[in-house]
């Protein structure tokens, strides 16, 4: 990778997105810039095999809950606990008042917004983000029903190319929009990826909405309970290069109580 920096990417998954000619808006390559479709598709074939398979949301486990603060309304998530590792590293970042002050760098409407990039605070206008990093990557925690409905917080990280084991990043994150998808789409989706979805995805993807594309393949650790609405108006921004907002959205996290 030029360089030899980290640009953690999510990997989109077009061919059959219901946005049509959007999707090729949203390829990106390991450089960040704007690429072909050829190799666009994120890998999802040894996803079953890494399922923790734990049983949800279990009701003597305390709960955790983070409120994020921006200038376009805020959002309360909870942080799952069959994600311990992820769970744990956002606590002791949010503690540490790490995002306070940082950026949603990176937004798509109807895909996602990004942030937790430590490069992000105090960024001048039009400098490219996403390359940050604390120095460690996080081990995929995949969970059977954890998956990428509209409000789930989820960890970026690097490409499959330099990142086989989809080792998530230490601080970037991102929270879905996406899209509701159409059945006979979803599908289509499973055929060409070789996975078939089970009910729940059908069920929340039909309805809901979400990225059924990444299920499996990027560590789901939370999910936004309260503020969907806040996620629209910020993926709805105007963007510049690299799908920077052009006006910074910055944020402020931290743990509440419930």
């Amino acid at each position: 990778m030029k360089g030899k920096k980290l640009t953690f990417l999510l990997f989109f998954f077009a061919a059959i997105c219901s946005c049509g000619s959007q999707a090729s808006k949203n390829q990106l390559d390991d450089s960040g810039k704007k690429g072909s479709n050829n190799n666009a598709q994120p890998s999802v074939s040894d996803a079953s095999t890494t399922d923790n398979n734990v049983s949800l949301r279990p009701e003597d486990e305390k709960k955790y809950y983070v409120l994020i603060e921006t200038s376009y309304g805020n959002m309360v998530a909870e942080l799952y606990n069959e994600t311990p590792l992820h769970r744990d590293n956002f606590i002791k970042l949010v503690k540490e008042g790490f995002y306070d002050g940082l950026l949603f760098h990176r937004v798509i409407n109807n895909f996602m917004i990004q942030g937790g990039d430590p490069e992000s605070r105090n960024a001048k206008p039009g400098q490219m983000l996403g390359n940050g990093s604390l120095g460690y990557t996080i081990p995929a925690e995949f969970v059977k029903g954890l998956i990428h409905r509209k409000g789930a917080l989820a960890a970026a990280r690097m490409g499959d190319n330099v990142n086989p084991r989809k080792e998530s990043s230490s601080c970037q994150f991102y929270i879905v929009q996406g899209n509701v998808w159409p059945a006979d789409q979803l599908q289509m989706m499973s055929y060409q990826m070789g996975r078939a979805f089970d009910q729940q995805q059908m069920e929340v993807y039909t309805t809901v909405g979400g990225t059924p594309h990444l299920d499996y393949d990027y560590t789901v650790f939370g999910q936004v309970i309260e503020g969907l609405d806040v996620i629209d108006k910020i993926a709805a921004v105007k963007c510049g290069a690299a799908d920077r907002p052009v006006k910074d959205v910055k944020m402020k996290i931290s743990i509440i109580e419930r």
